[in-house]
């Protein structure tokens, strides 16, 4: 397929710059991938459209989720766990104001990081950054890595523990820059940023989908004898990466460590062979388990790296559901939901959603897709 078929007019109304006041308000909305189906609004006892006392849709919200799972279906969710990775600093003699991105420690005993700096013509090697107007945090370029990237050395001297703690304390939540360049972050974010079972630290984005889960929901849906399991992939920053190719086969994703273990297999694959639905809690889960299936649709153990980029035509060999949220024109979030749904059926329900007011990005409401 092409880019240009991605494109689609999102008004900036509908894109989400806050979370719902509680995880698992969001909307939903549904749909099945073989009949064609699109689920917006509660139904009462008869099927029939619930309205509110003003002939209103009473739309779905992301509690119903429940409604379409049974016991003993299974739920895969990504547990990587985002870090403070935005952090402010100046430079040296200019004290000109420079963001600093981090994105991935790559010597703990020499203080090495990879990084993006903003504006990156002022960042040359030797320029040292300072992150505190008299504290002990500074930071040395020492390599030219991309067109933004450097590789930065923090000189400041203690155990690595210590080091990492007051490295994180000066950062916050790495919203998307469609938030950032229209409302700062808020210590709140660096909560509501991050899942509540979120483990294994390495993330620079969330995976959003996994943002509605609430213990409240998690509980209920323990309760009805559904299985969780996790796989951890660390989401970096490929998926905002603007495509530049009209030919999609010409576009190369960022690598992104990922993990899975011997006993998610063993839950997800059991699953599988008896008949019940797997679900795929977001896009990075879905090319997770897509990067570790086998020929036999069985899920295999994995350690390392992946840049699976999934657009249509695809056949997923792993989940029969798929859990994401609605993303921004020509995004390869959306380009991985089509795979899954089927290009016009997502595209549809993205018409839906623009026309019912529903909310995009990382903050904003959810899509199921189901293999019915």
């Amino acid at each position: 397929m092409k880019l240009s078929q991605f494109k689609f007019k999102l008004p900036e109304e509908q894109v989400a710059l806050e979370p719902t006041y509680h995880r698992d308000e969001c909307r939903l909305m549904v749909a099945h991938r073989k009949s064609g189906k699109i689920e917006m609004t509660k139904k009462d006892d008869k099927g029939n459209d619930l309205t509110d006392k003003e002939g209103k849709p009473v739309y779905m919200d992301f509690r119903n989720i429940l409604d379409y799972f049974d016991e003993d279906d299974t739920f895969i969710f990504n547990d990587t766990k985002v870090f403070p990775a935005r952090l402010y600093g100046t430079k040296e003699k200019t004290d000109a104001k420079i963001e600093v991105f981090l994105l991935r420690e790559l010597n703990p005993d020499l203080r090495l990081w990879d990084v993006l700096v903003e504006p990156a013509r002022k960042i040359r090697i030797g320029n040292k950054l300072f992150f505190e107007d008299d504290g002990p945090m500074v930071a040395e370029v020492i390599d030219n890595t991309t067109s933004r990237g450097r590789t930065l050395r923090f000189l400041y001297d203690c155990p690595h523990d210590e080091f990492k703690r007051e490295l994180f304390a000066l950062g916050e939540a790495p919203l998307p820059r469609y938030i950032v360049d229209r409302r700062p972050a808020k210590p709140e974010d660096m909560e509501r940023y991050q899942t509540i079972y979120a483990q294994k630290e390495g993330a620079v984005t969330a995976p959003a989908s996994g943002l509605h889960f609430s213990r409240e929901l998690l509980k209920r849906m323990e309760i009805r004898g559904i299985n969780f399991t996790y796989i951890t992939l660390h989401c970096g920053l490929g998926c905002f990466d603007p495509i530049e190719v009209e030919d999609l086969t010409k576009h190369k994703m960022s690598s992104e460590q990922m993990f899975v273990t011997k006993e998610a297999c063993e839950v997800v694959n059991k699953t599988k062979l008896n008949g019940h639905r797997v679900c795929a809690v977001g896009v990075s889960t879905a090319r997770a388990t897509e990067s570790a299936v086998g020929t036999d649709g069985m899920l295999k153990e994995f350690e390392g790296w992946t840049n699976k980029f999934i657009f249509p035509p695809y056949e997923f060999g792993m989940s029969n559901a798929l859990i994401a949220n609605f993303y921004h024109p020509e995004s390869t979030m959306m380009m991985t939901q089509c795979s899954f749904g089927g290009y016009d059926l997502v595209y549809e329900a993205y018409k839906l959603a623009l026309k019912n007011g529903y909310m995009f990005g990382c903050y904003g409401d959810a899509l199921l897709i189901l293999d019915d």
